[in-house]
Formats: C-alpha cells, structure tokens, sequence
C-alpha cells in the first residue's frame, strides 16, 4: 500500500465509498487483492476437507459449507478490477484441494496399486461434483450481480470523464517556436 493511498484511507469517513475498482461488495469496504481473495477461499476448503476427512474419512457437510462460503466470501471481498480470478476457482479449488487432501490425510496401505489410489483420490472428487456445480453457480450469480450493480453505480470522481474533443486537445497543446504565418 503506497503512503497516498494510506493517506486516502486514513481521511475517509465511515460513510465514504471507496472508487468502484477498488470497492468489495460493500461500497464502504475496500476489496483485497486476488490473491488474498483465493488463499481465502483455498484455506477454507482446505480446512473443511480436512476436518471432514478426519472426522468421517471422506468429504462431507463441513467440507460442503467451508467450500461453498469462502468462495462466495472471495467473490464478495475482491476487488472489483479483480473479479475473474475468484470468479473461475470453484471448480480448480475443487480439483486441487481435495486430491491433494485426501492423499495427506488417508494413504491406501502398503502394497496398493494405482487403481486402489485412485480410487482413494476419485472417490471424493466425483461425490463433490453437485457441490462444485452449486458453488460455481451461486459464484457466477454473485459476480454479475457485482459487475451490473456496481457499473450502475459509477460516480463522477469514480473513473468516469466527459470526453474530450479530440481536435481542440491537439491544438491546445502545441506550440511552436516558428513565427505564425501571416
């Protein structure tokens, strides 16, 4: 954060909205970055497989809800310049995180092969697809919603200028050393 925009910060009011592009879904909260939005998400659904996991042994109503909340808390938290990246992880989250968990928590025993392991690994995977689709949905939703509402609420200081005539801008700004003709 550079020393302007904490400046900026630390003078706006409670009531002040911050610029669209920097805006979560609350006008008064400024969005976090991308990569905040997506560790956010990643960590939760990282934490529910592994309580379910430890819990029951596969993926279950923890995992469900962890996943399902920190990717809507991504969508509703990024910025807005920032949506895209939030807005396509459910289904990667989802392919990475429960592979990956799965196979620190349960490893099949000594002397499986790679079907048992595969098994281990695509058995969640498959079980979570009606969750993924869900997720996916509610997320899309959730963004364009975000993307309409907030175009709509575009404000004069926010990015928004009249445009220029181009040809009067040219003029304006040159100048020549050369005596005009006459």
């Amino acid at each position: 954060m550079s020393i302007p925009r904490r400046a900026e910060a630390a003078s706006r009011s409670a009531t002040a909205q911050w610029p669209v592009a920097e805006r979560s879904l609350l006008s008064t909260v400024l969005g976090v970055s991308p990569l905040a939005a997506v560790a956010l998400a990643a960590g939760l659904t990282a934490l529910g497989v592994f309580a379910d996991v430890v819990r029951i042994g596969t993926i279950g109503g923890i995992f469900t809800a962890c996943y399902f909340a920190g990717c809507l808390l991504a969508v509703g938290w990024v910025r807005r310049r920032n949506l895209f990246g939030p807005m396509v992880q459910p289904p990667l989250l989802l392919a990475v995180a429960v592979p990956a968990v799965v196979l620190l928590v349960s490893s099949p025993g000594p002397g499986s092969g790679i079907a048992e392991r595969l098994l281990v690994v695509g058995a969640p995977l498959v079980n979570s697809f009606p969750t993924m689709a869900v997720t996916t949905v509610a997320v899309l939703l959730l963004g364009a919603a975000r993307i309409m509402l907030q175009r709509l609420n575009l404000t004069e200081d926010d990015e928004v200028s009249e445009p220029r005539d181009s040809d009067a801008a040219r003029g304006a700004a040159r100048t020549s050393s050369s005596p005009r003709p006459s």
